[in-house]
């Protein structure tokens, strides 16, 4: 775990100062600056894109993790991998290109009327799609060179930099609306040039493929995994975009804009996960590789407890706040109210299962994550389909809680028939119980005059009231040691 603790607690620095900038601009400004068809636009774009740059991945992302160690070899320039990725990541642009531009019609008679917005942007979504595509290719490559710092400081700090020069600008009336649509994008597309640039620096841009290393078993292996990658990304970005794509279809932009607002703060839980996920993915795979299963079910026990710490105690302090948070992003976006309590409650069920997704897709029965997150789709989709017209931007909410419960439930059933694997164990009862009492005793604080005083005091007592039983109760070393770390800091600073 060492390698993947030091570069989790780096990375979730480095997250987390991307949270403070997206709260600044997607929780505090963009409600306050923009309309909520202007907010459901920007998501809308990038939704689009994520969509259409996964398929054009063509799976190699998954090829990436799964078989990059089997090509490790720094003094043969890792037998030009890069450069094989290169080479199927813009087939796979081309050919999404290609679909997104057949899609125009279906998109223009869906859009009259509530979407019509979108439409002026149309083409905004296809360098978008090649931009977001060159910085999964270059982020993966990193990732698997045991460096996944680098994306998350271009992605989460300095694109979101970025995007808040160009909020300001069209505060200040610097730029129109137009403008501030072109520099957004140029946001999203400035962290697969600095990524491509580190890796010219850094010396590890090799980009001429050796073929010759690919025997007829390696091909084999390279294509079956590189199929059901397509399946499982595809699959997971669907996952993680339909919601806000169905709401728009249904209810419009500014229904989008409400929803993309309240979703922002019920994903806030998974911040730390995200950063896990990524060099723990590399880790597992050699683990794999080797045979280790205890080395993969001991990181598989510790990150559910980590992650499950970390995530409630998110989540109580948004939803002890939530009077607080709406005083802060304004009373149109009240609508969105278990939109959060929903997604938040879903994101937790991630969180208990720590990176099981990650074990499942290194193992060598990767292809059932492929149809786990297939399933996760459809159900998603259904459900969606169900509840939105009924319940509106909460029956999406509701959709993805249902599902996600639904399928972190199937990857659980998997891990333990295959392997024996789970990770539960009374600790996570106590989690559970120790956040439910934090948040309850925190209700009878009085609410203070200024919101502001009102949260620093509430998410204090909040985060003094849950972590404090956790420690004592030694719950999760991995955050004990953490904490002793952060308390010795202080002593030395005062000393």
């Amino acid at each position: 775990m060492g390698v993947i603790q030091k570069q989790s607690i780096s990375g979730t620095v480095y997250s987390y100062l991307g949270v403070v900038l997206g709260f600044i601009t997607t929780g505090w400004l963009f409600p306050r600056i923009l309309s909520t068809e202007q907010v459901g636009l920007l998501r809308i774009l990038v939704s689009y894109s994520v969509l259409f740059a996964q398929f054009a991945s063509l799976g190699i992302n998954t090829v990436s993790v799964k078989l990059f160690p089997y090509f490790r070899d720094p003094e043969k320039k890792h037998h030009g991998y890069l450069g094989l990725t290169l080479l199927v990541g813009l087939t796979g642009f081309v050919l999404a290109t290609g679909i997104y531009l057949l899609l125009k019609p279906l998109f223009i008679a869906r859009a009259a009327g509530k979407s019509s917005l979108f439409l002026d942007y149309f083409y905004y979504v296809i360098p978008l799609i090649l931009f977001t595509l060159l910085f999964s290719l270059f982020d993966t490559y990193y990732r698997v060179l045991y460096n996944a710092v680098k994306g998350i400081v271009y992605k989460e700090v300095v694109q979101r930099l970025l995007i808040l020069a160009a909020i300001l600008l069209y505060f200040f009336k610097i730029i129109d609306f137009q403008w501030l649509v072109i520099l957004y994008v140029l946001a999203f597309i400035s962290p697969a040039l600095f990524l491509a640039g580190t890796l010219i620096k850094d010396k590890m841009f090799f980009v001429k493929p050796d073929f010759g290393f690919i025997d007829k078993k390696m091909a084999r292996e390279m294509i079956s995994v590189a199929f059901f990658g397509i399946l499982a990304s595809f699959s997971g970005v669907l996952v993680l975009n339909i919601d806000v794509i169905m709401v728009n279809q249904y209810l419009g932009l500014a229904a989008a804009g409400v929803y993309t607002i309240a979703f922002f703060f019920g994903t806030l839980i998974l911040v730390p996960s995200r950063t896990m996920g990524k060099i723990s993915s590399v880790v597992i795979a050699d683990a794999w590789k080797n045979d280790d299963r205890k080395t993969v079910m001991d990181i598989y026990r510790k990150s559910s407890i980590s992650l499950s710490v970390i995530g409630f105690l998110l989540f109580i302090g948004v939803w002890g706040n939530l009077d607080n948070i709406f005083h802060i992003v304004g009373k149109d976006y009240t609508a969105g109210k278990f939109v959060i309590l929903f997604i938040g409650l879903a994101n937790l069920s991630d969180l208990f299962m720590g990176v099981s997704a990650h074990v499942i897709l290194n193992s060598k029965y990767y292809r059932w994550l492929s149809y786990l997150l297939f399933v996760f789709a459809l159900l998603l989709i259904v459900t969606n389909l169900l509840l939105i017209p009924v319940l509106g931007i909460t029956g999406a909410a509701l959709a993805s809680l249902i599902s996600k419960y639904i399928y972190n439930g199937l990857k659980y059933l998997l891990l333990y028939k295959k392997f024996k694997f789970q990770p539960f164990s009374f600790k996570h009862i106590e989690i559970v119980v120790f956040a439910f009492l934090a948040w309850y005793l925190s209700t009878f604080i009085p609410v203070l005059n200024h919101f502001i005083l009102d949260l620093i005091v509430r998410s204090t007592f909040l985060t003094l009231a849950f972590l404090v039983p956790i420690y004592f109760f030694r719950v999760s070393e991995d955050i004990n040691q953490k904490i002793r770390q952060v308390f010795r800091q202080i002593f030395k600073v005062i000393r």
